[in-house]
């Protein structure tokens, strides 16, 4: 059942400043787009407000960067029984905290309401979980925008009315009723299956899809980070789906990385500049996302078969000890037989900075949207190896309708790969470099990067936003 909104007193005018409230999901994964849009509207005039819980201030403000331009209003996340007081984030908890942390999220209406009472924006920029957001804002004469942080083929796959809230597996391999795109766009039965996770409900309470499919038909708009060039048949798909505005605000890629950001620590520049341009393949997979043991023997057998230096990082769960987990993990003798031309680290590092090296010419990844978009700006190629969710579409768009990288392959039923899957999807871009289908692939990332580098181009994906809201405040 869709909201009213009620009109605001005071119109958005090109003579008046336009306020937005940002409200991202308490993890990372989905604070820093937030960042990234606050950042460009910032520079541009507009007036923002970013809420989150205490813990993820600093590194909203650090790490993040998040413009002094824009307010950080602090919020206290309401007791739940079983949650940990002192958790702000997903960070480090385990999947059934996380849970938790949404009843938590729920019970935060009355805060919300009072601040915004205070604040009176012209939009709230919000999150999935944020499902009673819209008919909150409702009542205060405050209009909203659902930000999708994901990519448009993510929610146009999975987060649409066609898809049901009860699909199977079989469904979820194929695409939803009424999409049509040219690539032949599938998901294998290990991937569907983790979908699943999105359409159940835990403690009685509203699914993913459920608060997703909510906020996505009650907003004022859905905003996507992306654009037409790219996805332009997903988002069309999402505008039939919705019957709304769809707003777009580019990949919010910055061309190089930032004064801001600082330098690359020595011990990473004075490695990586022991190697030729181009030849070191760098290997993450974001601070949430962690392999299994037999996943990390094969991935490093993998790396070393390819013959180039590389740096690989792995992360671990909070509750063990990552030095442990690494010498169960690793083959016996690797370190010592690549020690040469490879590094294996645990824990954060500069992934923007490593990535801007000129030695680094190959990013092996979870295929996170965003971190895709900066290798190709970087000027690396790209071999996609998604564990969970959104991952494993963002691949399909780069591998298939974009043709700017390769995907590993993977056993259909459970997802293994081994360690020739690692060499053979390197080799392909990195090693084979004057045969098909790497030449392909090479030039559409060549056109892609070009793409992203035109500042004109970008800029105007931020302009054209601001006027549409302009015109819808």
């Amino acid at each position: 059942m869709k909201t009213e909104l009620k009109p605001l007193t005071k119109m958005a005018t090109d003579t008046q400043q336009l306020h937005l409230v940002m409200f991202p999901w308490f993890a990372f994964g989905h604070i820093s787009p937030f960042v990234q849009l606050s950042n460009k509207l910032a520079v541009d005039g507009v007036k923002v407000s970013f809420f989150s819980a205490p813990g993820n201030i600093p590194r909203i403000k650090s790490s993040l960067k998040l413009t002094p331009m824009a307010e950080i209003i602090p919020l206290q996340i309401p007791h739940i029984d079983g949650l940990p007081p002192d958790i702000d984030s997903t960070s480090e908890i385990s999947p059934a905290m996380a849970e938790l942390l949404k009843q938590a999220s729920d019970l935060m209406q009355p805060q919300i309401e009072t601040i915004l009472s205070k604040l009176k924006p012209h939009f709230v920029v919000f999150d999935f979980a944020q499902h009673w957001m819209p008919q909150l804002c409702s009542k205060l004469g405050i209009k909203t925008l659902r930000f999708s942080v994901f990519s448009a083929i993510s929610g146009a796959y999975v987060m649409v009315p066609a898809r049901g809230t009860n699909p199977t597996i079989d469904d979820l391999m194929n695409l939803p009723k009424g999409l049509s795109v040219t690539s032949n766009i599938t998901l294998k039965e290990f991937q569907a299956r983790d979908f699943l996770y999105v359409f159940k409900n835990f403690h009685g309470k509203p699914s993913v899809y459920e608060r997703d499919l909510e906020s996505l038909h009650n907003c004022t708009a859905i905003v996507n980070k992306t654009c037409n060039e790219m996805e332009g048949a997903y988002l069309d798909y999402k505008k039939t789906q919705f019957q709304k505005p769809v707003l777009l605000t580019g990949p919010l890629v910055n061309p190089r990385p930032e004064p801001a950001s600082g330098e690359l620590e020595e011990r990473w520049a004075k490695w990586l500049s022991k190697f030729p341009a181009k030849s070191v393949v760098f290997c993450s997979f974001g601070s949430e996302t962690f392999l299994s043991n037999d996943q990390i023997k094969e991935l490093a057998l993998g790396l070393e078969l390819t013959g180039l230096p590389f740096l690989l990082v792995l992360n671990f769960p909070a509750n063990v000890v990552a030095a442990n987990e690494l010498v169960r993990a690793l083959p016996q003798g690797f370190v010592n037989r690549v020690r040469d031309r490879g590094l294996v680290h645990t824990g954060w590092v500069q992934q923007r900075l490593i990535l801007a090296h000129d030695s680094v010419g190959c990013y092996v990844s979870h295929s996170g949207f965003s971190s895709v978009m900066e290798a190709i700006v970087d000027d690396c190629q790209l071999v996609l190896l998604p564990f969970k969710g959104d991952q494993f579409l963002n691949s399909k768009l780069i591998a298939c309708d974009m043709n700017a990288g390769v995907e590993v392959n993977r056993r259909d039923d459970d997802g293994h790969f081994g360690k020739d899957d690692i060499f053979e999807a390197v080799k392909t871009v990195m090693v084979d470099v004057n045969k098909e289908p790497s030449v392909s692939i090479r030039a559409n990332q060549k056109y892609w990067r070009e793409f992203l580098l035109n500042e004109k181009i970008q800029d105007k994906f931020i302009a054209d936003f601001i006027q549409e809201l302009k015109a819808l405040a």
